[in-house]
């Protein structure tokens, strides 16, 4: 069992732990306060070693290969939505990973404590002004050479802060993308939440994953925070085919639009998702603006006419009925004497 280390802990005459943020069987995440940099709060990640006690000798190298190989590829990372990775260091049977400390709440926390958080979600503009600045960072990640795929997107691991900004923390999953080497090792093994992670990423690290599996963990947290519950999962999906709450429903103001390209996204088969996150975030938020920045609410790409007519085309007959009854009111003889 995992003891995690007492609060006022200093590790490297360094960082002092001041709480425990979350714990898991191979580790945990504590908030530190930096003796070198006054007033700096960093988050602390450890690897517990000893967990992989029994575990082929071959196995544990891997894992601490990958480890020390995936700690070298996030402190290179510089993004405005990741938290900077600033340190990395081994004490016995144990490593750590030091960055950024998020402070603010995360969106499942957000959603809980929303209103109207049964049924309903978030309001649509908000949910797509906070989904270009999650693609943002998304589209950073699969950029990289090789690409880096997070591999649990959620909304306990979207943290809005006190700015507006949104920022995509926890990589306890993942996964550097060799081009000749597609099977998953990671450095804590798991294969995300259920809710959010797609069939071909159910069976761990032996799996096949690529940017499309980002793609449709996305997918479900975009539909989770506008639905106010979480999509079928995909092993619920796959067993009962077309297994899947339509998203417009009474009560939620959500255009054809989002719906249709959620919808793309949370495809079965990864070749029927959108093929990158540039080809998504134009079926989500249309074409890409030439002064493109970090979306706040209110800059979101407008609805086109046709899309407007179509999602309010009742208030539409309703204006032209009310018309045609007044024009036929003023026709009557005697009409306004």
């Amino acid at each position: 069992m995992h003891i995690p280390l007492a609060m006022g802990t200093e590790l490297r005459d360094r960082y002092r732990i001041e709480a425990l943020v979350g714990q898991g069987g191979m580790g945990a995440v504590y908030r530190a306060q930096d003796l070198r940099l006054s007033g700096r709060m960093c988050a602390v990640k450890e690897i517990l070693l000893t967990s992989l006690e029994g575990v082929d000798p071959v196995i544990q190298q891997q894992t601490f290969d990958q480890f020390h190989q995936e700690a070298s590829i996030l402190a290179r990372l510089d993004h405005p939505n990741l938290p900077k990775v600033s340190d990395v260091f081994s004490l016995p049977h144990r490593e750590y990973l030091v960055m950024d400390f998020v402070s603010g709440s995360n969106l499942s926390e957000l959603l809980v404590q929303s209103p109207d958080s049964t049924g309903n979600g978030f309001p649509e503009d908000q949910v797509l002004a906070w989904s270009q600045q999650i693609l943002d960072a998304l589209a950073y990640l699969h950029d990289q050479s090789p690409p880096i795929l997070h591999r649990d997107i959620k909304p306990a691991n979207l943290i809005l802060t006190g700015q507006g900004v949104i920022k995509l923390v926890d990589f306890g999953l993942v996964k550097l993308l060799q081009p000749n080497d597609p099977q998953t090792i990671t450095v804590v093994q798991g294969r995300g939440t259920l809710a959010y992670t797609p069939i071909e990423q159910y069976g761990g690290e032996d799996d096949f994953t690529s940017e499309a599996s980002d793609i449709y963990s996305l997918g479900a947290t975009l539909y989770h925070l506008l639905a106010g519950q979480v999509p079928a999962d995909a092993r619920t999906r796959f067993l009962q085919s077309g297994y899947l709450d339509e998203l417009r429903k009474p009560g939620r103001r959500i255009t054809r639009r989002t719906e249709a390209a959620i919808f793309h996204a949370l495809s079965m088969h990864p070749q029927q998702r959108p093929a990158s996150v540039a080809e998504f975030r134009h079926e989500l938020l249309g074409p890409p603006s030439p002064n493109h920045v970090l979306a706040r609410p209110g800059s979101l790409p407008r609805v086109s006419w046709g899309e407007a007519l179509i999602d309010h085309r009742w208030l539409l007959g309703l204006a032209i009925g009310l018309s045609l009854l007044a024009l036929a009111m003023s026709l009557l003889p005697n009409a306004g004497s």
